[in-house]
């Protein structure tokens, strides 16, 4: 079982985001789960021409991880190359009350001011559910 900190998370995420495909909008975006059973997944934003067929790097990394029969995420850490606090969009986190409970944390980076820690119901306290 691998254990990260936060820091580390963020690195890995940077590292994903150097595979951004971003031709349209050159906005490279990148992200890194860490799963329940300490597993690292990670993502970057793959853009198409037909924007409805472009994936946000938060879910690439999910349904990565997903895939691998992983569906407890208990961390999400998101970069992209603002290097600025980079939040996630309204798809993904409803992704992401999928397979985070309430208490699974988002960890964003700034390089001014440093790392902001979230829980996933501080981000989407209402999610759609069943």
């Amino acid at each position: 079982m691998i254990s990260l900190t936060n820091q580390q998370l963020i690195n890995k995420a940077y590292e994903a985001m150097n595979n951004s495909y971003s031709p349209y909008s050159k906005f490279k975006v990148g992200a890194a789960v860490l799963t329940s059973d300490g597993q690292v997944y990670t993502g970057c934003n793959i853009e198409n021409v037909s924007y409805g067929a472009t994936i946000c790097a938060e879910r690439t990394a999910i349904f990565k991880a997903v895939s691998e029969g992983h569906t407890k995420i208990q961390k999400l850490a998101i970069v992209s190359m603002t290097r600025k606090y980079t939040y996630p969009c309204g798809m993904c986190r409803q992704v992401m009350s999928e397979f985070m409970d309430e208490e699974g944390i988002i960890i964003l980076s700034d390089d001014e001011y440093g790392l902001k820690e979230y829980r996933f119901n501080e981000i989407l306290p209402y999610c759609f559910s069943l």
